[in-house]
């Protein structure tokens, strides 16, 4: 017992040695922060010293104190802050929304096959099709990768509530050889019934989730999707139709930006 008390007490004085032996001899211009857990370093990045035009020339002035960058533009009138960076910005921006519109396919977003009518509201995308006094509704939210989560909602006449089906892509989904049955590319997650007209989830709502589901009982209600409309078809068009409205708000937002960066 003595002994291990004497090795901790040992080592604990020779690391306080280390330590101190090390703050000693360590340069106070040192260039790299040196991380305890790791022998790598890395360089300081956007320092102080980065910030000045002349570097660490005699009589330097950091730009990030000086008065140049906190003043606006007096060649502007509109009051706002304008610097070189706001500049650069403006032209960088300008040249990406050329190259964005070069990429873009068609101004026009594409049609879906099936008789399904599109309102946009946004970054909220809403598809709608009539089936035999039966209403149904493909909300979902286009995403830079394209294969949006969507919410299926089937309302029939007179009906209080709606059948409310949350549906997605599976990450893990894999194509199948030629010969093979085709699988689903899309699958259902819950089902629950939601009040008619109601775009909030009700929480004491009984849902059903599908990770245990009975296959017969799912297969039943992908077939019910597949009636309406909702099927491998349609699950590829709105892969394509979200991948085109998202990069069309991605350049609205970019046109923007650039508006605001830019004087007027």
């Amino acid at each position: 017992m003595l002994k291990s008390v004497v090795r901790a007490v040992g080592a604990a004085v020779r690391l306080s040695s280390v330590a101190t032996s090390t703050a000693r001899t360590l340069p106070l211009s040192c260039p790299t922060l040196c991380s305890p857990s790791s022998a790598t370093t890395r360089p300081f990045t956007r320092s102080l010293w980065m910030l000045n035009n002349n570097g660490a020339s005699s009589g330097y002035k950091p730009k990030l104190f000086s008065s140049k960058a906190l003043n606006p533009s007096i060649s502007c009138g509109c009051g706002s802050l304008h610097t070189e960076g706001d500049k650069a910005f403006g032209a960088f921006l300008s040249d990406e929304i050329k190259e964005e519109l070069k990429i873009q396919k068609n101004s026009n977003l594409p049609k879906m096959s099936g008789g399904w009518e599109l309102a946009l509201n946004g970054t909220e995308a809403k598809l709608s099709r009539n089936v035999a006094g039966e209403k149904v509704t493909v909300t979902f939210n286009p995403e830079i990768v394209s294969s949006p989560n969507f919410v299926v909602d089937v309302t029939k006449q007179g009906a209080k509530h709606s059948l409310v089906f949350d549906c997605h892509f599976p990450e893990d989904e894999v194509s199948h050889a030629e010969g093979e049955e085709e699988s689903d590319i899309f699958a259902i997650r819950e089902v629950s019934f939601q009040p008619e007209g109601d775009t909030d989830w009700k929480e004491n709502s009984y849902t059903l989730n599908t990770d245990a589901l009975d296959w017969a009982l799912y297969d039943h209600l992908m077939d019910f999707l597949a009636d309406r409309g909702v099927d491998n078809t349609f699950a590829d068009e709105l892969m394509e139709l979200s991948t085109a409205a998202e990069h069309q708000e991605y350049i609205k937002f970019l046109e923007n930006l650039h508006g605001f960066v830019k004087c007027n």
